[in-house]
């Protein structure tokens, strides 16, 4: 079983920016595509971005040109740069590996909390 280890979060003003990362228990470049994804309160789970193991990158139309997401080989992690934030970015942020569908578990993912 892989470990998704989520970190970053935190409280922010509108307009502000986080950088969210995600350690992974094995190497980042085994894994076909990672994956960030958030849930807020009462709303299911939705993907905001995804980075293939070709380099390539997909957002969710509400953060493009807001996040970007990154691989570190060295550090083995992936990570979310977030500016611009909206308070309707509030929410727990995870990260799971799979081209098409989350393979692993989820983690304890990282809180982010925008305020207006």
């Amino acid at each position: 079983q892989v470990q998704l280890v989520e970190s970053g979060g935190g409280l922010v003003q509108a307009g502000g920016s986080l950088r969210l990362s995600c350690a992974a228990s094995r190497s980042i470049f085994s894994f076909n595509a990672m994956g960030w994804y958030r849930q807020a309160p009462g709303e299911q789970r939705e993907l905001v971005a995804k980075v293939f193991s070709g380099g390539t990158t997909r957002y969710a139309d509400s953060v493009k040109g807001r996040f970007t997401i990154s691989r570190d080989g060295a550090k083995n992690t992936v990570s979310l740069q977030m500016n611009s934030l909206k308070p309707e970015d509030t929410a727990v942020y995870y990260c799971n590996a799979g081209s098409y569908v989350p393979l692993y578990d989820w983690g304890q993912g990282t809180q982010v909390t925008v305020s207006s």
